[in-house]
């Protein structure tokens, strides 16, 4: 029998791996087998398995499965075509539909079928080995709504001419515009586009994580550090590194930031080993990063260094072609994904749609139209069945009908008034910052 490819197991119970190890031994060329899930970042790195037979539950007494999803959408992020068979000891349908929504190939049961599972993890190496010839692995499908306006194709003529250089990139334009969705495009027409796409929120990110998080620690190095873990960046090798709302990062991270980016070096956080690392760098921002400049608020040497290539991309308002076409595109998926019959726009439900400011962008109209088909009963819709209820907010002067509207205006309102110091308005606003920057992210502010 040919022995073929890279498989990870990860199970806390020594035994178990044992016996898997000696079931497969003769299917898969390596088998890696580990107790402990903070090790699966290193291992990838290392090794990049292809098939990875991930536990459910790692915790004494926990059997909720959160952490196999955790680690599952970890995987992903890491190497988004490895396949990932969850294995569990509990036959429980609604977790297994869960862990497949997320991205899994299939899962076992506890206690296993041996030939089931030789079938199942053989399957799941034949995806990867062997992708259909309309979907090569790391060629995935565009995702991109280029759409027709001229603002939109400007800024693809311009992302076909500099993806495939390894220029970092900015991407500019409000909330909710789609940056990400940009940034992944950008990695699937690049060089890179079989390496890792690794995207960070940097406003997510707490000052005393952030450099655990992007160039890792070693064991030891604080209280809570049990194991060597590898940062994002190595994560990102001979890949994409996807900064988010670098905006936000504070002027002394910055800093931090820079010397990485310019030794193309990283030094995990207790250790004095330097570590070269190869990524090709895109950021993201919704703020104006000159005039933060001017205001010492961001390091001009850090902006030259992210900042060869600027994309700003447009705000929905600015492309209201593009409404109804993108519309459409959400009537499909969420009718898919509630189970519903196929919808269409009544000639007033489109006209109300394009006469929408759309202060929160794609991200706005898409929770809009997803409450729609949830709401709706009958397979045309109508303008009275689209809820709007931040129409011509600013010629209301504050006129709000819900808890929602208020929440909205309220922080729209504090972040004006304190000229967008977000530390600020989460102490005005008594939460805390986190929380504050999760319903910004909300309302598309």
């Amino acid at each position: 029998m040919v022995k073929h490819g890279t498989l990870l197991v990860v199970d806390d119970n020594k035994n178990i791996l044992t016996a898997v190890q000696m079931l497969l031994e003769n299917t898969f060329a390596n088998i890696i087998a580990i107790s402990n899930p903070n090790q699966i970042p290193a291992v990838f790195v290392e090794k990049s398995p292809d098939v990875v037979l991930l536990d459910m539950n790692f915790s004494s007494g926990i059997n909720s499965g959160n952490e196999g999803i955790y680690w599952l959408r970890e995987i992903k992020k890491i190497r988004p075509a490895a396949q990932v068979i969850l294995f569990t000891a509990y036959a429980d349908i609604e977790l297994a539909v869960k862990g497949i929504k997320e991205g899994a190939t299939d899962f076992i049961v506890k206690p296993w079928d041996n030939a089931k599972m030789i079938e199942t993890l053989e399957k799941a190496y034949n995806q990867i080995a062997h992708p259909s010839d309309k979907k090569k692995v790391g060629d995935e499908k565009c995702e991109m709504f280029w759409g027709d306006s001229k603002e939109m194709q400007q800024v693809r003529k311009l992302i076909e001419k500099v993806a495939l250089t390894d220029a970092n990139i900015l991407i500019t334009g409000e909330n909710g515009t789609g940056k990400e969705m940009l940034a992944k495009e950008i990695h699937r027409l690049s060089s890179r586009r079989n390496g890792p796409m690794v995207p960070i929120d940097m406003g997510a990110i707490t000052e005393t994580l952030f450099e655990s998080e992007l160039f890792g620690h070693v064991k030891g190095s604080f209280t809570d550090a049990h194991a060597d873990r590898v940062g994002k960046f190595e994560i990102a090798e001979n890949g994409t590194l996807f900064l988010d709302e670098i905006g936000n990062l504070s002027y002394h991270l910055q800093a931090k930031l820079l010397t990485a980016l310019q030794s193309r070096t990283i030094v995990r956080v207790g250790s004095n080993k330097p570590i070269t690392v190869n990524v090709r760098l895109i950021c993201a921002t919704n703020k104006n990063l000159e005039e933060m400049v001017s205001k010492e608020q961001f390091r001009e040497d850090l902006l030259y260094r992210i900042n060869t290539i600027q994309v700003h991309l447009p705000a929905l308002r600015e492309r209201t072609e593009d409404i109804v076409p993108l519309s459409d595109i959400f009537l499909a998926k969420y009718a898919s994904l509630y189970k519903k019959p196929s919808f269409t726009l009544s000639t007033d439900a489109k006209k109300k749609l394009m006469e929408q400011p759309w202060y929160g962008n794609i991200r706005e109209l898409e929770h809009t139209i997803e409450k729609t088909v949830i709401m709706s009963d009958s397979q045309q819709i109508t303008a009275d069945e689209i809820d709007c209820p931040r129409v011509n907010q600013e010629k209301k002067s504050g006129d709000v009908t819900t808890i929602e509207d208020m929440e909205f205006q309220l922080i729209k309102n504090a972040i004006e008034k304190y000229d967008g110091n977000l530390s600020v308005v989460a102490s005005q606003l008594g939460i805390s910052r986190q929380t504050l920057y999760n319903k910004i992210k909300r309302y598309g502010l």
